[in-house]
């Protein structure tokens, strides 16, 4: 029977809608739980715990970013699985800075965000059953995965070993992270194939981009707080004025050339779906995070701008954009006509990564390494707007160099 619960785009471009978007502003409070997470845990232990409810939240954004992708969110049955959806990501996100510590908010993470994947994709399978019968089996073989995790969710939330729960948890997200690579093999049901991912690949790059947006809108609300709370001296402005460029040049050099080249080569491929699955499902984690880890830097900066660049700040504002130029570089890699790194990004990561080096050795200000990272950002938006919009190319080429 059909239900015509299903957008009608063939491929072509899907609006975002706005129930989309008012979808995300969970994820705005979920971003700002992670980076008070990472503030209050920062040993290696607590970075870890932190990487492993990073990754259950993108999880369950992307996954929801992917059905929007297929189902009409003008219907009715489409918008209430959307606010269910909301309920239980807010849910998860108000347990989140607990979900370590006993097994009572453990388990609600747990029973939730296994609720929230079954379930949404049990939805789809009914959604999709009449318009779309192999996208329903897709669906059937995606929730099978996730019915095959849950046990391992909710035993590590009842488990009183605190290193047996992040064992269990790992090992769930391991499983559903190799899903997508397997095909979501399931006996059975057998694999899914490329047909069933006939996306709008618009949509998709349109829906990753407002992440960033929401992840880099996490830095600017930290800085403006606590810029606000602080004396109105030099010292604090100039480290306001760091934090501030620092968000400005990494939305420049992500938006400038990264999300519209990304978008016109996914809308324009054959492969859609494995573009979609390569450059927006996987290589926007280490974006987000290290968009997270940029927020968590510019909050400790603020708290001392005058005092010595501890590990911490080295490591989440060092660490955090080599990262981001990591992660971007091989996003771009993605939609470069020759498939190469660019070589900017490649510049800007050696002289991050000589700079933790040397403040790790020395004794710089947290505001001056802040300042000298956001140098090494600069040299790549400049090189790389200078590279495609200046014709430094061609007029290196045709002087022979």
């Amino acid at each position: 029977m059909t239900r015509g619960l299903l957008r009608a785009h063939g491929g072509s471009h899907a609006t975002v809608s706005n129930i989309e978007l008012f979808f995300d502003l969970v994820y705005v409070f979920a971003i700002t739980q992670i980076s008070q997470f990472v503030r209050a845990h920062s040993g290696f232990a607590g970075l870890g715990e932190a990487g492993l409810l990073f990754l259950a939240m993108w999880w369950a954004w992307i996954y929801t970013a992917w059905t929007t992708n297929w189902a009409n969110p003008d219907t009715v049955p489409v918008r209430l699985m959307l606010i269910v959806a909301m309920l239980a990501s807010l849910i998860m996100a108000a347990v989140l800075p607990r979900a370590f510590d006993d097994d009572k908010h453990a388990l609600i993470f747990a029973l939730t965000y296994c609720l929230l994947q079954l379930g949404r994709s049990l939805f789809m399978v009914w959604a999709m059953a009449g318009d779309s019968p192999s996208g329903s089996r897709n669906m059937l073989r995606i929730a099978a995965w996730f019915a095959f995790t849950a046990p391992l969710w909710l035993t590590g939330a009842l488990v009183t070993s605190r290193e047996a729960q992040v064992a269990l948890w790992s090992v769930a997200l391991a499983i559903e992270y190799s899903g997508p690579f397997a095909f979501f093999r399931t006996p059975g049901l057998g694999r899914s194939t490329g047909a069933d991912w006939d996306i709008s690949g618009s949509h998709m790059a349109e829906r990753a981009s407002l992440f960033v947006l929401i992840a880099l809108g996490e830095g600017i609300v930290v800085t403006g707080a606590a810029f606000a709370d602080t004396p109105p001296d030099a010292m604090h402005a100039c480290a306001f004025l760091a934090c501030f460029a620092g968000s400005v040049l990494m939305w420049w050099i992500y938006f400038d050339i990264g999300a519209e080249r990304g978008a016109r080569h996914i809308t324009q491929s054959a492969q859609v779906g494995r573009i979609a699955r390569n450059a927006y499902t996987y290589l926007h984690m280490p974006i987000i995070a290290s968009l997270i880890a940029s927020a968590v830097a510019d909050t400790l900066l603020m708290a001392a701008p005058g005092a010595t660049a501890t590990p911490a700040l080295i490591a989440a504002c060092g660490g955090g954009l080599a990262v981001f130029l990591a992660g971007l570089g091989l996003f771009k890699r993605f939609s470069s006509p020759l498939g190469n790194l660019p070589l900017s990004h490649l510049v800007g990561l050696i002289m991050l990564i000589l700079l933790i080096v040397l403040a790790s050795r020395a004794h710089w200000s947290a505001t001056g390494f802040t300042a000298l990272c956001d140098g090494a950002l600069l040299v790549v938006a400049v090189w790389e707007w200078g590279s495609f919009h200046g014709g430094w190319r061609e007029r290196l080429a045709r002087r022979g160099l």
